[in-house]
């Protein structure tokens, strides 16, 4: 039997974050690196910023240019790492988001919100978020005779949607059908040694959430209010809550464990309200 070390180390693996400069996508990413993965952070802006500070800290990391919403760019930031890295083990999707035009508010109803809005919510959450990178770089850790793991990040919006947010939810909920499906399919057609799972945050402070959850004084908000009122564990979560579980799916510790959707809400899904 393997030292418990052993299964949870990342050591050479070659792991690739779209996302990778946001919030989440970094924490995990650092916290990954720290465990021996080299790290291939990949983002609109800011990727090879964040890469530095990884190697600040000793982490072989290099920043890449992506959009996730366009299939070449996704295709030729492929090519590059491999190019550089020689293979992908490991592919963390923590591209995503909401945005304001897609909420309703007292001032924008359900049946005003714009369609643009909402197709960009759910084309970023679903199909940059998980679909469109799973088919470039799955066909690639589909060939690899050790396999490899695919990391997807749902949402506690999966489980119930969450007021206000329809795109984003509709969309969560998506992510996580489509993780289940994809794992089954990897195993059945191409490579059991390929998983597939995904994550499913509860509320953790972003840019793209935090107007919803605090005020410009930096006080809860009513809806920030009724969240911590539900959350067993009283707080927002903090991105390094995320790294355990990410580490575990990404290493060979989980290497039985494929089509689950874990949540990580400090018991928010867990909670009846009495």
């Amino acid at each position: 039997m393997r030292s418990i070390l052993e299964m949870f180390s990342l050591e050479g693996k070659v792991v690739v974050i779209t996302g990778g400069a946001g919030v989440l996508g970094s924490a995990i990413g650092k916290g990954m690196g720290k465990c021996g993965a080299k790290i291939a952070i990949c983002d609109i802006k800011n990727a090879e910023a964040v890469a530095e500070d990884m190697r600040k800290e000793g982490i072989d990391a290099k920043g890449y240019y992506m959009d996730v919403l366009n299939l070449d760019s996704i295709k030729a930031t492929h090519d590059e790492i491999i190019k550089d890295f020689g293979k992908v083990d490991v592919l963390l999707n923590a591209a995503g988001g909401n945005i304001k035009e897609a909420t309703t508010s007292p001032e924008l109803s359900f049946f005003d919100l714009p369609f643009d809005a909402l197709q960009k919510v759910v084309n970023l959450n679903l199909f940059g978020g998980a679909i469109l990178p799973c088919q470039v770089f799955g066909k690639t850790i589909a060939k690899n005779p050790e396999g490899g793991s695919i990391i997807n990040i749902s949402s506690m919006a999966a489980y119930r949607p969450l007021t206000r947010v329809v795109g984003y939810s509709a969309a969560k909920a998506a992510v996580s059908n489509f993780t289940q499906w994809l794992a089954v399919y990897f195993a059945l057609e191409y490579n059991k040694k390929v998983r597939v799972n995904a994550i499913a945050p509860g509320f953790f402070l972003t840019h793209q959430n935090r107007y919803l959850l605090v005020d410009e004084n930096g006080n809860l908000t009513p809806r920030g209010k009724a969240i911590i009122d539900h959350t067993p564990m009283g707080r927002f979560g903090d991105p390094d809550d995320l790294i355990g579980v990410c580490i575990w799916l990404a290493s060979d510790a989980s290497k039985f464990v494929t089509g689950a959707v874990i949540p990580i809400d400090g018991g928010f899904n867990a909670y009846s309200g009495v």
